[in-house]
């Protein structure tokens, strides 16, 4: 099954790469592409839910129906702000260690942050996410929103550099 998902996600990827606009966006109907891949269009869902996230740079609007389509853009980001604007609305006010790790994965597969910047964000955010609970018994909640803050403050001073 994970080969078929990611012949999907090439296909797709190929498709919005064909476009030579700086937000490439795609539209097509999820039955036909179920067909081109003898699948059933669940597995379609799948591959858009997992490989075409926000995170991943992408925004998708999905109808369904007898002529249900899906629409696939790639998020602008061809300034800093745009790109810390982005990061601020996915990051949001909390953010679980799992998340913030997920995506910052997909910042560096993206190539928006070094495999070095990655690492360190990360061992600030495991420090911050242990102090809490050792040190300060802090909240879950409490704890995810100095995550989220400190994720985006340092995000925000990388992409400005």
């Amino acid at each position: 099954m994970s080969s078929l998902t990611h012949a999907i996600e090439i296909y797709l990827t190929e498709l919005l790469n064909e476009s030579d606009a700086p937000e490439s966006m795609l539209s097509i109907r999820r039955k036909e592409l179920a067909k081109t891949f003898g699948c059933v269009p669940s597995q379609i869902n799948y591959v858009l839910r997992s490989r075409f996230t926000q995170e991943q740079g992408y925004i998708v609007e999905s109808h369904r129906g007898g002529h249900g389509y899906i629409k696939i853009e790639r998020i602008k980001q061809d300034t800093s702000e745009n790109r810390i604007e982005h990061l601020e609305k996915i990051v949001g006010e909390t953010i679980s260690w799992q998340d913030a790790h997920r995506y910052l994965s997909a910042l560096q597969k993206r190539g928006l942050i070094t495999a070095r910047e990655r690492l360190l964000i990360e061992v600030a955010l495991r420090h911050c996410d242990e102090l809490g609970v050792s040190l300060f018994d802090l909240s879950p909640h409490k704890r995810e929103t100095i995550q989220a803050e400190l994720l985006k403050r340092t995000l925000r001073s990388i992409m400005l550099a």
